[in-house]
Order: C-alpha cells, then sequence, then structure tokens
C-alpha cells in the first residue's frame, strides 16, 4: 500500500488525514501515522461531524479510538451542511467538509491535508460528470494534489484500487480488534453517486473489466489537456488589458478573440475570481448578450446574474 506522497515540500510542518472512521480513511490514517513517524513529522487526525447520520456521534468517538491506538491527535469539528444553495445535499455537505478541515488546519498549523480518495473514487466521478457534460477540466476529476483555501490537498491513492484497501483493514481488523464503520448512505440510491455504484457499476464490472483503470487515465489526460488550455486562455486574458483585481477587462480586445477562445478565457477569469463555473448554455447566453453590445458597451445595461454576483458591461469593459 506504499505510495510516494509527490506534491510535499521537502519541510511539510504538520500534516493532516481526513478520517470519517470508514476503511479507506482509516487506512490513509494508518498509512500516514508510519510515514509521519518515519519522517518525524508532526501528524493530526481530522473528524468531521455532519450530523447527518443518527450513529454520528459513535463515528466520532470510533475515530478518536482509532488515534488513541496509534498515539496520533485527533480533532474533531461539527460542519454546518447548507444545502440551500440548491446544488444538492452531497455538494453541500462536500462543501461544509472542506470548511471544516479549514478551520482544523487553523487550529493546528497544518497546511497539507491528506485525503483517502482511490480508483472507485476517482472513475466514479469521471463517469458522474461525464454524464453531466462536462469538459475537460471536469474530466480531469480529482487531482493528486490541489489547492482550496490556501491548503494543500493530497490524494495518493487515485490509482489504488478499493479492493486492496478493503484487505489492508480486514488485516488491520485482525491485528488490532479496530473495525471500521459502514455508512449505509453509501448504498442509498437516493444519492446520485450511490445510485451509480448500485445500479451502473455491477453492469460496467460485468461486461468491461477495465473500465475504471479506463477512466482514470482518461481523467489524467482530460487534466494534461485542461493544462494546455489553462495556458492559451492566461496568455489571451493578458491582452484583454485585465484590470489590476483581474475583475474587469476589455469588451472590444475579447471580441477579437475566435468563438471557442472567447468562451475559454470567460470561465478562465471566473476561476480567477473564484466564482463556480456556469453551465454551457448560462455561458453562451452570456457571450451571446456580450456580442450585441455597442462597442462601448453602453447602449444598454447588461445585468447577468452569476451565483451572488453580477457580471455588467459598463464604458467597455466588462466586470463583476
Amino acid at each position: 500500500m506504499a505510495r510516494s506522497m509527490a506534491g510535499l515540500p521537502a519541510t511539510p510542518g504538520a500534516l493532516g488525514v481526513g478520517v470519517s472512521g470508514g476503511a479507506d480513511s482509516a487506512m490513509l490514517a494508518v498509512h500516514c501515522t508510519l510515514f509521519a513517524r518515519a519522517h518525524a513529522i508532526p501528524l493530526h487526525f481530522f473528524h468531521v461531524h455532519h450530523g447527518l447520520q443518527c450513529v454520528a456521534d459513535q463515528w466520532q468517538a470510533h475515530v478518536h479510538d482509532l488515534a488513541w491506538r496509534l498515539d496520533v491527535p485527533c480533532h474533531s469539528i461539527m460542519a454546518q451542511v447548507d444545502v440551500s444553495q440548491g446544488d444538492g445535499m452531497e455538494s453541500a455537505a462536500r462543501d461544509a467538509r472542506y470548511d471544516a478541515f479549514s478551520q482544523l488546519a487553523q487550529l493546528t498549523g497544518v497546511k497539507h491535508i491528506f485525503l483517502a480518495h482511490h480508483r472507485n473514487d476517482q472513475a466514479e466521478t469521471v463517469l458522474l460528470r461525464l454524464l453531466r457534460g462536462a469538459g475537460p477540466g471536469g474530466l480531469a476529476a480529482m487531482a493528486p494534489y490541489s489547492n482550496r483555501g490556501g491548503l494543500s490537498y493530497l490524494r495518493p491513492w487515485l490509482d489504488v484500487g478499493r479492493a486492496s484497501i478493503l484487505m489492508q483493514a480486514k488485516l488491520f481488523f485482525e491485528l488490532s480488534g479496530w473495525q471500521a464503520v459502514v455508512d449505509p448512505s453509501n448504498a442509498d440510491d437516493r444519492y446520485t453517486r450511490a445510485a451509480l455504484r448500485t445500479r451502473l457499476t455491477p453492469e460496467l464490472d460485468a461486461r468491461w473489466p477495465g473500465w475504471q483503470g479506463n477512466l482514470v487515465r482518461h481523467a489524467r489526460l482530460s487534466g494534461e489537456a485542461q493544462q494546455i488550455l489553462d495556458e492559451v486562455a492566461a496568455a489571451d486574458f493578458a491582452l484583454l488589458e485585465p484590470a489590476a483585481d483581474r475583475r474587469s477587462f476589455s469588451l472590444a480586445a475579447w471580441r477579437r478573440l475566435s468563438p471557442p477562445r472567447q468562451a475559454l478565457v470567460l470561465r478562465y477569469w471566473l476561476a480567477l475570481c473564484a466564482q463556480r463555473m456556469p453551465t454551457d448554455a448560462r455561458l453562451q447566453d452570456l457571450m451571446r448578450q456580450m456580442r450585441g453590445l455597442h462597442a462601448l458597451g453602453h447602449d444598454r445595461q447588461m445585468q447577468v446574474r452569476h451565483g451572488t454576483t453580477t457580471i455588467r458591461c459598463r464604458l467597455g469593459r466588462v466586470m463583476l
């Protein structure tokens, strides 16, 4: 199960690992414990209590018991899951988890957090995003390491199958008596990912046994393609006379780009401004309005709502 800790600096300081109590995160916690001790690096376990299951208190205690057995400090926090944004429970819980990790990292001085996403998770993510119509960036799925809110997240097991992890969890139970918890929502097909896992995955496994590896490879290739597109978009954006804060740019300069590059640079701009990616339909509508404006951009009041912000055009400049 040993894997390279790619993405870590030579002297990373204290490390964190997200531990839910399931087999995946528990075995990653054990692995990180061995790694941290071998390199004399302080380690902290982070447990997020979503309060979505009646046994959540028991899971929290179970994680702290694992930390006690491994002699690693463990920190828990109650997450506030906000479903008012309309993106669904799974998305809301994910956002709440990252917010909780940020708070725990600030408390402990951690800058790098390990997450236990594995090959099965990655393949499911690619398939879900493909079904939702994602482009290369979305199909790249989860990166081995990424930055969010000033923190580095590392996923060293994206090429490790879950069967291998479950085997290690079984051996760990036989050695220690500590058994991973099972989250019933993982098999509840009311949730999109669980529906894919319980309904579609068995059919794919039967007909295309190598499908997960193929989709993980597709994610890597999509990530490489997206990196090239990001470089093109960055070069194009630099030619749009961007403001110092990057929240506005020249409408006339944008119009000189080809339509595909117009769309690409708009997505790049929104990402720079920490905005959610629009759907293709919304992006096409925004571009239609921008193309219909007077050259100076003040013949009518363009106001396009995007999340909690509004995209406007004044005196020839597109702005948030």
